[in-house]
């Protein structure tokens, strides 16, 4: 059963907290029995309801994994870079957790509570449904809520009272937004606000969303900081070397350059250990020298692979399968890296990859807009696409460069392929078997 979700829930808002709850009660029962709504959920909670319903959890008790004992617990803590942020976090949230009769809970990227701190009483009350330091809150596990489905979507969420799938936290409301890494857009975990239902306020989300992006702003100045040490490192180095060299960081953040002039601030790096050269979407093939902090990647025009075949010899995958979030993993004999991409960039590669051929700026206007006179639109996008993954693309026609080959990871009902894109040639795939 397929829910549909309108973006306002207007009725919903104008209620109190107390009668909100009540009649997300009945909405949910309807929507176990798989009866007809009186009202939809919000489009967050009842997304999260379907996928629910299609793993088949518990709506009652959901699942009891084992906590985490003491020692990997303190692992989890010790390796998370939120446990620099803490200071940050508590400031932020504390205090205004414990005047509201809540608890601030801090959980990593698979759901594990990592700390929880506030309202005496209310931790007490929260040890009653396991939510305690190393359980486990994903979706998969406690159903609707706010740790496991701002984890799920990737986004800020309050879950309130009927709106959690399982009836046993109804009387909880909680609040979480994600916290990620600025130097690789990776997802630590999520900060959460939670408490009784009586008591909670739908402002507590603007709260925990502001902490977020003031935690991720901390760990930015920390990265900067880093980048400017390694920059002092690269600048002696770069200026005895003759051709084409790049300095960049451990997560591919450019500290310095000589010889060539990247369009942007980050190089996407393999995944794998580097052993002997490495072949860069916006550089093509490259040796790899360790730095302090960093490598140094020496730019190796017109070189072949180990293997024979062009330097950039390899298999893409463009992975399209979850309709908020899309990336290109390359993978060759120099190792493996991913980059996420932007909607438009997924748009362009979807249809490059269905017509090998290639295509004309005209052409690709007609595909994505359903005007081929928007070519100075196609050939900025190009020209930006271009800038992160160079090597991967050939022009005049706009194609896959011949030396790789390119796969595509579709959803498993092709109604569901980038469902937000309205280009005419995303729409004209739909419909393919």
């Amino acid at each position: 059963m397929h829910f549909q979700h309108p973006r306002d829930a207007g009725p919903l808002a104008a209620l109190s907290p107390t009668e909100s709850a009540r009649l997300m009660a009945v909405i949910r029962e309807a929507a176990l029995s798989r009866g007809r709504l009186p009202l939809p959920a919000r489009p967050v909670i009842g997304a999260s309801w379907d996928r629910m319903l299609r793993l088949g959890l518990d709506p009652d008790h959901g699942r009891a994994p084992r906590p985490l004992g003491l020692d990997e617990l303190e692992r989890r803590r010790r390796q998370t870079r939120l446990a620099e942020v803490l200071p940050t976090l508590r400031d932020g949230l504390l205090e205004a957790a414990e005047a509201a009769a809540h608890i601030m809970i801090i959980a990593d990227a698979e759901g594990r509570i990592l700390w929880i701190d506030g309202h005496r009483g209310v931790r007490r009350q929260a040890d009653g449904i396991a939510l305690v330091e190393g359980s486990h809150w994903a979706e998969d596990v406690a159903g609707t809520s706010g740790i496991g489905t701002a984890l799920a979507v990737k986004s800020p969420v309050r879950v309130h009272s009927a709106e959690h799938f399982v009836s046993a936290f109804h009387p909880w409301s909680c609040a979480a937004a994600p916290v990620h890494d600025p130097r690789d857009g990776r997802l630590l975990g999520v900060i959460d606000v939670s408490g009784p239902a009586g008591t909670a306020h739908p402002t507590v989300l603007s709260l925990v969303t502001a902490t977020a992006r003031w935690a991720e702003g901390e760990l930015r100045l920390a990265h900067s900081r880093e980048l400017e040490g390694l920059r002092a490192v690269a600048a002696p180095l770069l200026a005895r070397i003759h051709g084409k060299a790049v300095v960049v960081d451990q997560h591919g953040w450019i500290a310095g350059v000589t010889g060539v002039t990247p369009r942007e601030h980050r190089l996407p790096l393999p995944k794998a250990p580097y052993d002997g050269p490495v072949w860069l979407p916006a550089l093509g093939a490259c040796a790899v020298e360790p730095l302090p902090g960093g490598h140094l990647l020496r730019v190796l025009d017109g070189e072949t692979s180990a293997g024979g075949g062009p330097a950039g010899w390899g298999d893409l995958l463009l992975d399209v399968r979850h309709p908020h979030r899309w990336t290109l993993t390359f993978s060759g004999p120099s190792g493996t890296w991913t980059h996420e991409l932007s909607a438009r960039q997924a748009e362009v590669l979807l249809v490059l990859a269905a017509h090998p051929e290639g295509r004309t700026a005209a052409q690709l206007a007609q595909d994505l807009f359903g005007d081929p006179s928007r070519t100075v639109t196609v050939r900025a996008a190009m020209s930006r696409l271009r800038g992160r993954v160079g090597a991967v693309l050939a022009h005049r026609p706009y194609r896959i460069a011949d030396s790789v080959h390119i796969a595509v990871a579709s959803p498993d009902h092709p109604t569901e392929l980038l469902p937000h894109s309205s280009a005419p040639e995303v729409a004209r795939l739909r419909t393919e078997p």
